[in-house]
């Protein structure tokens, strides 16, 4: 199976959904764990939604290697939204997240690497 690195395209739907998701995930942070999976995973701490996390980003690596685009993006999906609820377990706000990656703009990712050692 050949893939071409195509562009990643436009942001701006994407932009507008992870701002809704985060909201969603904001509004259930207190829901019953009982009748909200995002409820629950939040409930369950850190530890449960790192243990999502990783499990889904397992997932996603394996759509990566040999799945389908179609599976490429709903791992994908599964990977952002549970990164999302880890991220509010942990109390670690997305503009901490946008400061980051802001930072690291115009970086080689070799170089930041290498900063990133002892």
């Amino acid at each position: 199976m050949t893939h071409q690195h195509e562009p990643l395209g436009d942001t701006t739907a994407l932009a507008d959904t992870l701002k809704r998701l985060a909201a969603t995930i904001d509004a259930r942070a207190g829901d019953d764990p009982d009748k909200s999976w995002t409820a629950k995973l939040l409930a369950g701490g850190p530890a449960l939604t790192a243990k999502k996390l990783g499990e889904e980003g397992v997932e996603a690596a394996l759509a990566v290697a040999a799945g389908s685009d179609a599976q490429v993006t709903a791992e994908a999906a599964d990977v952002i939204y549970h990164l999302l609820v880890a991220m509010r377990a942990r109390g670690v706000p997305l503009d901490k997240l946008a400061a980051e990656l802001t930072k690291r703009e115009g970086q080689s990712g070799v170089a930041e690497k290498a900063a990133r050692k002892p």
